[in-house]
């Protein structure tokens, strides 16, 4: 009985130990794992941008006058030398009877004037017409010695002298005229009967009409802006990021712009980076310091044909790529003791491992070393995971 009875307390001791064991032993921490993968990493820069027209002109006014209402509209078609504007010459002052008078008496004097002159320039003409014949038959009978030297003389500065007066009397006559007609003009103007010429302002290039700066009818002023103007198909996409992530960018880089509406994102290239920043200050009050880039975009017109002028846009600026870069998603690392680690499962257990990351953006992160291609890593690690950990993979 001895022997039996200590087979049958020997064996409710195993199984009282199994069953505490069973009740006692800690629960394996459910996880979500990722498996590392091996491709090419880019590193981008998404920033906020809009689109501007690369080449747009602004018709201004090139004289003074009065701008008749322009009929051209926003998104209007124009072809180079189609008249956008006309501008008409400001109409004279109204003119009181007493000015009116001046002018008419100032009109008269001008005209007698004129023809007196007219008159004088006819008589000096006569009086040298006569002095060159006298001129000519002394000088023929002083050839055949009949004539004296002294008559000779004496016809030959009567010619020179009615000569210059001839001259002065031309200028006079035509001094007078210019008067005259001056007179008239303002007596024309004053007087309201005056026909006013129109100034017509064309378009410079083909393009779209993006914005009329004066539709009704007003007073110009010589440079004043009337419309503005552009070719739509000439967009380009400019952006403000930080100067700290300005510093990675290079020009000719490869820039995705989404987030403009369009089904499909579109392809770009970095044109230009300024080398000249600005304070910029942000949402929550923070001096930023930012400088601007200028993208181009190399997606055809067909492909954008709806987005504008002044759009908004993010632009992806690509600042490094890596081929065939061992990838890991960025929830599974974490720092800890100043370095980089994630937790790996293996034999259900949670083994933390230190890496080495070159850069993480857009979820991913490259790893230098440390992990292997194929390996389960842990995304989120709770914080009661423990390195040995038992883990139960969902």
């Amino acid at each position: 009985m001895a022997p039996r009875r200590f087979l049958t307390l020997a064996g409710c001791i195993a199984v009282a130990a199994g069953a505490g064991y069973l009740l006692l032993r800690p629960e394996p921490v459910p996880v979500e794992t990722a498996i590392v993968g091996e491709g090419r990493f880019v590193a981008a820069v998404v920033v906020e941008g809009r689109t501007r027209i690369g080449e747009r002109y602004v018709v201004s006014a090139p004289v003074a006058g009065r701008l008749d209402r322009v009929g051209l509209k926003a998104g209007d078609r124009v072809a180079r030398g189609d008249v956008v504007a006309v501008i008409r010459p400001s109409p004279p002052p109204l003119v009181d009877p007493r000015l009116r008078r001046e002018l008419e008496d100032r009109f008269g004097t001008a005209e007698a004037q004129a023809e007196e002159a007219e008159a004088a320039q006819a008589s000096a003409l006569a009086a040298h017409g006569k002095a060159l014949a006298d001129f000519a038959r002394t000088r023929e009978l002083r050839a055949r010695g009949v004539a004296t030297a002294a008559a000779f003389d004496r016809d030959q500065a009567l010619a020179e002298q009615t000569g210059r007066d001839l001259a002065a009397a031309e200028r006079r006559a035509h001094a007078a005229l210019h008067r005259r007609a001056e007179a008239a003009e303002a007596l024309r103007r004053g007087s309201g009967t005056a026909e006013l010429e129109a100034f017509e302002v064309r378009a410079p290039v083909d393009g779209v009409v993006l914005r009329v700066s004066q539709e009704n009818e007003t007073a110009t002023r010589p440079g004043m802006a009337i419309l503005e103007m552009g070719d739509v198909a000439d967009l380009e996409v400019i952006a403000d990021p930080l100067t700290t992530e300005a510093v990675e960018m290079r020009p000719g880089a490869e820039v995705v712009v989404a987030g403009w509406g369009g089904r499909q994102p579109l392809a770009g290239r970095l044109r230009v980076v300024e080398p000249s920043a600005f304070t910029k200050v942000s949402a929550l009050g923070v001096e930023e310091q930012r400088t601007w880039v200028v993208v181009e975009l190399t997606s055809p017109p067909e492909a954008r044909r709806t987005l504008g002028d002044g759009f908004r846009v993010e632009a992806q600026i690509t600042v490094e790529e890596i081929d065939r870069a061992i990838l890991v998603p960025v929830g599974a690392i974490f720092r800890r003791d100043r370095r980089w680690h994630v937790f790996v499962v293996e034999h259900g257990r949670a083994r933390l491992r230190g890496i080495e990351i070159l850069r993480h953006a857009g979820g991913l992160a490259a790893v230098a070393a440390g992990l292997q291609p194929g390996m389960p890593v842990i995304v989120f690690p709770p914080s009661r995971l423990a390195d040995g950990t038992m883990v139960r993979t969902r």
